[in-house]
């Protein structure tokens, strides 16, 4: 699945277990569900951040590609 499939099936878990009419066993199968989809997120973000770059000029006006550095402006 996409992230955004995840993150949009993470939303229909949250809003059921919201309710509070959910079943303890299906709570705890929806919550296992939901852990597992918000672990699969943070997988993707992360690997979506190593790819991030930015260019920047080098010493002969060339770019050049630096990792991704958070927090730091261009």
């Amino acid at each position: 699945m996409t992230f955004e499939e995840n993150l949009k099936r993470l939303e229909e878990i949250v809003q059921q277990m919201e309710q509070g009419n959910v079943p303890l066993q299906q709570s705890l199968e929806l919550f296992e569900e939901g852990s597992k989809l918000a672990k699969a997120c943070a997988s993707m973000l992360d690997e979506a951040e190593l790819k991030v770059v930015r260019l920047m000029k080098g010493a002969d006006g060339t770019p050049v590609e630096l990792e991704f550095e958070d927090g730091k402006d261009v």
